[in-house]
């Protein structure tokens, strides 16, 4: 190992130190926004509870551990649809492309964006609604590059943009991950990864849904004035991941476990196993579990969104024999809930 090698795990070690002390604190539940950098639209590691963050590649890696973004062939693209919560009527879409740029880095495009539908308009004095509707703009960009070193450790960092807007008012800033993945055994078995995510700006909203008439008295004259009331700022929701899988290899098929830890910053931390079956690199099926620490599980209203299982399967379709030749893959993920309908994620892959 070189130098660099050294540098860039230390650098991703010494985020994941400076990774909030308070991680895990129940108390600081409600305190951040931007939930929808929580939200996994790629059905693929979805099916695993979002909990790949050792052996995640391609695009996904960009929502999970931006480490696994180098590990393709060549070129590869994903579009995604999910509906989150079925019958809340929110859905997630999301794009991605991910392209080696030399011998031994990568980078990555991905977009994300919610649609709540059409929400009916309300005011103070018309509870009943206005007649019109708004729909919100929930949208985040990311852009990111990972870099293998001696084909062994992979590390990576990247930027994403997040923005929520609705007609008369919005919020911006800027967020950075940087993960790191590590790789061993005589066939690639063993594979580590941690990663740190939406570490950046504080968020606030602004504009003139934020702005009110209030009458200023002048002497014996008063008359009215547009006042803009400040929104208080809040945090993004950091994330520490560590993760690990093995892999089993029977003749073309092959047998993974796998385990991961989160440490939320604004919630309670989380724990979870998961395993995949690949048949012949044309079928897969996964499946996973995930416990949040400190919650009953008989407790309706304390008990967490996402109670536990995840489910998920692959169908890919090489375009020849060749060993590098590329593929097409549909992939699907089903992750229970404790209300409404679960999430459901599709995805359509193409590696080049």
């Amino acid at each position: 190992m070189n130098k660099r090698l050294y540098l860039a795990i230390c650098a991703v070690l010494m985020l994941a130190a400076w990774h909030p002390a308070t991680a895990g604190n129940p108390d600081r539940q409600g305190e951040a926004g931007a939930y929808e950098l929580l939200m996994n639209p790629w059905a693929r590691s979805a099916g695993l509870h979002t909990m790949a963050t050792g052996m995640v590649s391609g695009v996904e890696a960009m929502r999970l551990n931006i480490a696994g973004l180098a590990r393709i062939h060549q070129t590869e693209v994903v579009v995604s649809h999910g509906i989150y919560l079925e019958g809340t009527g929110i859905t997630m879409s999301s794009f991605g492309v991910a392209q080696r740029v030399g011998k031994s880095s990568a980078l990555g495009f991905s977009v994300m964006s919610l649609d709540f539908g059409e929400i009916p308009e309300t005011r103070v004095d018309l509870p009943e609604g206005t007649g019109a509707t708004f729909s919100p703009t929930f949208i985040n960009i990311g852009l990111g590059f990972s870099h293998v070193f001696e084909n062994k450790v992979q590390v990576g960092v990247l930027f994403r943009a997040v923005s929520e807007r609705i007609s008369n008012a919005a919020a911006a800033t800027f967020a950075i991950d940087a993960g790191v993945q590590y790789v061993t055994g005589p066939q690639d078995n063993f594979k580590f990864g941690i990663s740190l995510r939406n570490v950046g700006g504080r968020m606030r909203f602004s504009g003139e849904g934020l702005s009110f008439q209030a009458q200023i008295p002048e002497g014996s004259v008063s008359y009215n004035l547009a006042v803009n009331q400040r929104a208080a700022d809040f945090e993004l929701q950091s994330v520490l991941n560590i993760g690990m899988s093995y892999d089993f290899h029977f003749a073309t098929h092959r047998f993974t476990v796998l385990g991961n830890f989160t440490s939320n910053a604004f919630s309670r931390d989380q724990i979870g196993a998961g395993v995949e079956f690949a048949f012949a690199k044309m079928f897969m099926v996964r499946g996973g579990y995930r416990y949040e620490f400190g919650t009953n599980a008989l407790d309706v209203v304390e008990r967490p969104v996402y109670t536990g299982p995840s489910a998920g399967f692959t169908v890919n379709v090489p375009f020849s024999k060749k060993e590098d030749a590329g593929s097409f893959a549909l992939d699907y993920a089903y992750r229970a809930t404790k209300v409404w309908g679960g999430t459901h994620n599709f995805s359509v892959r193409i590696n080049l």
